[in-house]
């Protein structure tokens, strides 16, 4: 029989209710018994304040799930690992490279199982994209598209946190493109630039588009737009010598050389949670940056454009 672990969720905000809570209460291989918010709480479990109160309060927890914004994230993911408690983190997993990587090395060295979640890889459409890309079908992959636009203020309405340091603006959806292509591609793929346009009211952008190359040459274009609207563009392309794979809808729509691809039903959030429970009771964990990294890359290496202020 599967064993059921309990488990605590870390801020209740619009993700938490609409995707973390739904996909727990259909997992059988979790309890939901505490969740810790500031401003929210969650019929039928205790309720916290913060992670310290529920850690301190509920030592029977043996896990927690991360759906606070990412700026604190690694003080609540190290609280947890420090109290021996296997930890899944919502995308981005952090505000930068080095406290993911940190938290990862405190994980193996404390045996707990850290998992950072890309959500939009488990899109129905995403594996059967990589088992193609990856055969002798497709051949050699000659270029990547990626766009995804879409409306802030319908994504993001009042969060202020997604504008300040950390909160990656237009890349906290645009990472969700990079997880896929990171993780479809049979190739790794390197930043050469980056163009980032910054309203002159906000820290991070509203608009980005990074031009990477693949290691076997082939160039890999993505336009982010948080300007974007009424109907989102959530779309890759990728041209190889067998024809174009097209995903679309984030991920729930694919086709290749025209043909379309029968790809089942969507179920993100119970695969990351089935997934979870696989680690856990594996003793694994599950630590990719890749695509924070090349987030990371953009700012670093991208040219700031200042356009107008968004006016919150």
């Amino acid at each position: 029989m599967k064993p059921v672990y309990k488990l605590g969720v870390i801020g209740i905000g619009k993700i938490a209710r609409d995707q973390h809570l739904p996909a727990i209460a259909a997992q059988p291989g979790f309890e939901l018994v505490a969740c810790a918010s500031r401003n929210a709480s969650v019929e039928g479990v205790s309720n916290y304040q913060d992670i310290d109160a529920l850690l301190a309060a509920e030592p029977s927890i043996e896990a927690v799930s991360l759906c606070a914004p990412p700026q604190v994230r690694y003080a609540q993911a190290l609280a947890a690992l420090e109290a021996g408690k296997h930890v899944m983190l919502e995308k981005p997993p952090g505000a930068s490279v080095s406290e993911v990587e940190a938290l990862h090395e405190i994980a193996r060295a404390r045996g707990c199982t850290l998992f950072a979640s890309w959500h939009s890889r488990a899109a129905s459409a995403v594996e059967p994209a990589r088992a193609w890309l990856a055969s002798k079908d497709a051949g050699a992959i000659r270029t990547v598209e990626v766009r995804w636009k879409e409306d802030v203020r319908r994504w993001h309405p009042g969060q202020q946190w997604i504008w300040e340091p950390g909160g990656l603006g237009v890349f906290d959806p645009g990472i969700n493109a990079l997880s896929i292509v990171t993780r479809i591609l049979p190739h790794e793929i390197a930043l050469r630039g980056a163009t980032l346009t910054i309203p002159s009211d906000t820290s991070t952008p509203i608009a980005a588009e990074l031009d990477c190359i693949a290691t076997n040459g082939a160039p890999v274009r993505a336009v982010f737009d948080w300007r974007h609207g009424p109907v989102e563009e959530w779309d890759i392309d990728i041209d190889t010598d067998a024809g174009r794979l097209s995903m679309r809808e984030g991920g729930k729509r694919l086709s290749i050389a025209g043909k379309e691809i029968d790809v089942g039903a969507e179920r993100e959030y119970p695969a990351l949670y089935e997934h979870f429970h696989e680690l856990i009771a594996t003793k694994q964990g599950d630590v990719d940056v890749r695509p924070l990294r090349l987030v990371a890359d953009a700012y670093l290496n991208g040219r700031h454009v200042e356009t107008e202020a968004f006016g919150r």
